[in-house]
């Protein structure tokens, strides 16, 4: 939290969208710390997908305990889920739908979403025209920034996944 708030020290920012987790919350106040002026705001469009009894297991947690329906929902694409989840499909309509309310809310505004590796994913999808299928061909790491300048014309990529070095003190 603190290589990343020492790399966006120097960048202001009018609002700050939040995914509400505890998680993005923290990094949200570490990230504003000795900021003013800054209009926070929790959104839950920018959320990570909800993968409901899968949550919180890795993948052969989830192939262990629920083999029929690891494979049921994987034979399913991007429309499959955990039982009590969210599909890939979903988010993405989800996150598109907030990413049209910032463009649509903020023009011109410069504006930091505090998200997850999956909403960053689909964005940069949308950006580049391809389908959410394709998300995770985007790498995403933890604490990175990606950055998009958006115009009328389109978007322009700044920055995907730069991961700040680790400040020592």
């Amino acid at each position: 939290m603190q290589a990343l708030a020492e790399r966006l020290r120097r960048i202001p920012f009018g609002i700050a969208l939040i995914s509400p987790t505890q998680r993005t919350r923290a990094l949200a106040d570490a990230l504003l710390a000795g900021r003013t002026g800054v209009q926070r705001e929790e959104h839950g469009g920018w959320a990570e997908t909800d993968h409901g009894r899968w949550e919180g297991l890795t993948y052969r947690d989830v192939v262990a305990r629920f083999p029929g329906e690891a494979e049921a929902r994987w034979a399913q694409g991007i429309h499959g889920r955990a039982q009590g989840g969210e599909s890939l499909a979903e988010t993405a309509e989800r996150v598109a739908a907030a990413y049209r309310e910032l463009l649509t809310r903020f023009p011109g505004g410069r504006v930091l979403v505090v998200t997850h590796a999956t909403p960053i994913q689909l964005v940069v999808c949308q950006t580049f025209k391809l389908a959410p299928s394709e998300h995770w061909h985007w790498r995403i790491d933890q604490g990175s920034v990606t950055c998009l300048d958006v115009y009328a014309s389109g978007a322009i990529v700044r920055m995907v996944n730069e991961v700040p070095p680790l400040v020592t003190r």
